[in-house]
């Protein structure tokens, strides 16, 4: 998957189809034939003029939640140390909120023996004043999630620690195509989902990354440190670049 990624642009996937691509930064202030130039590396002067155009502001519309089990190393504690019986891995957790372009809002790591709904409330509890600060009058933040969160389980245990925290934030699971989904499309097995891939794309980039391909670190703040450290480094790489 990462020697897929175009080191340029960050957002194109050689070996995935076109409908598998996220919608890019600039829809809604360039016509259909800009944003197809948008998604090749020639058409980077495009997005960067586009991107120029929109407004900038703070509060996101879309955040995409992963996490990912890693395994440790023998210079880990132990108490970084659990296990994950449906993953089978002995390590930490990684967990992760991503905008649309896959940079991180919020990250946060825990013990691999910690379910993903609880790694998720941790996650937003830690970063409360966000939402907090949000007001009212603006869209919803859609919090997109897979199959293995339960958004029943997640609104009730973020309503004990901020009550209003509804009226600006809403969850929203992935669509999963169906199997007849699959037939009438002619495909079979695992089929991408595009809204997905955008937070798997961000899987992607930390294990490119030497340092985390496995925890090396004592503590969980070191270990989540040493990602927010990969992804300044990206970041600062493509405003370079720019």
């Amino acid at each position: 998957m990462a020697s897929s990624i175009n080191s340029r642009t960050a957002a194109i996937w050689r070996t995935c189809p076109k409908t598998c691509r996220p919608t890019p930064p600039c829809s809604g202030t360039t016509s259909s034939g800009a944003l197809k130039a948008c998604w090749t590396p020639s058409g980077m002067r495009s997005m960067n003029k586009c991107a120029s155009r929109s407004k900038k502001t703070k509060w996101t519309r879309l955040l995409l939640i992963d996490s990912q089990a890693v395994k440790n190393t023998c210079n880990a504690s132990v108490d970084s140390k659990g296990f994950c019986f449906y993953k089978s891995t002995n390590g930490i957790k990684r967990h992760l909120a991503v905008d649309t372009l896959g940079f991180p809002f919020f990250t946060h790591c825990t013990r691999a023996n910690v379910s993903d709904d609880s790694g998720l409330i941790e996650m937003l509890e830690l970063n409360i004043k966000y939402f907090q600060s949000k007001p009212v009058n603006i869209p919803k933040i859609t919090i997109l999630l897979d199959h293995g969160y339960h958004p029943d389980i997640l609104t009730k245990a973020l309503r004990l620690i901020y009550p209003q925290i509804m009226t600006k934030i809403r969850f929203e699971l992935s669509p999963k195509p169906s199997k007849a989904e699959k037939q009438a499309e002619g495909k079979s097995g695992f089929v991408p989902v595009a809204a997905r891939w955008v937070v798997e794309r961000s899987n992607a980039w930390m294990e490119r990354c030497k340092s985390l391909v496995k925890n090396f670190e004592r503590t969980l703040d070191n270990a989540t440190a040493k990602v927010n450290l990969c992804f300044i480094r990206l970041m600062l790489k493509r405003l370079a670049l720019n």
